[in-house]
């Protein structure tokens, strides 16, 4: 059987890598080989420029079309390469991108693995419970603050004329207390003042050294 299909290879299968770098191998060959060619057709044009018609120039026109021919040839060939190069860069973009396409859903898959465990120790009810009591606790304090911030029988709004009469029925005060004072002292300090009255006896006059010493 293995003569007549040959032996299962072993050797490992060419990757698109690979098979890509072995292609750009080939057209660069095929570049080399071009610019001989170019390089010969050049040297059989500035040949040919100088000649005369006749059977040497005849020749040399034959040698320069069997080297046309063969550069149209290698031409196709490297045309040909470079589709297939460009086809398989192409294929190896749309691998990485399904590679990056994956990667990227198999993140979603456990992101939202994720989010369903910890989304379900939520309990919503209990959520708005603490926003209720959040909220009665808010207007509760707001009760306490206008409470304690209340007014006791202060009359909002007081006019001009009002102050003005009550600055002025207080300077009259404060010069009416003035008059008849020819001292500053205070009359708690004067001689004939009379002791206060939480003392029960008034203190004598008699002084106690003289009648010891007498």
């Amino acid at each position: 059987m293995n003569r007549l299909f040959g032996a299962k290879s072993s050797a490992p299968k060419p990757t698109l890598n690979s098979a890509i770098s072995n292609v750009d191998t080939r057209i660069e060959s095929l570049d080399v080989k071009l610019a001989k060619l170019n390089a010969e057709l050049s040297t059989y044009q500035q040949k040919l420029s100088k000649m005369r018609d006749g059977p040497g120039k005849t020749a040399i026109k034959q040698k320069a079309l069997k080297v046309l021919q063969q550069r149209k040839q290698y031409e196709a060939q490297r045309d040909q390469l470079q589709a297939q190069s460009w086809n398989m860069e192409q294929a190896g973009m749309m691998q990485d991108n399904l590679k990056n396409t994956m990667t990227t859903i198999d993140a979603m898959k456990t992101t939202t693995k994720e989010l369903r465990k910890q989304y379900g120790k939520v309990n919503i009810d209990k959520i708005d419970k603490l926003q209720d009591e959040m909220a009665d606790l808010m207007d509760m304090g707001n009760d306490i603050q206008d409470a304690i911030s209340r007014s006791y029988d202060v009359p909002e709004d007081v006019e001009e004329s009002e102050l003005d009469a009550e600055l002025e029925a207080l300077g009259d005060e404060v010069d009416l207390q003035g008059i008849g004072e020819s001292s500053s002292m205070p009359s708690y300090m004067l001689e004939d003042a009379n002791p206060p009255q939480f003392i029960d006896e008034a203190p004598t006059t008699t002084n106690p050294v003289k009648e010891a010493a007498g």
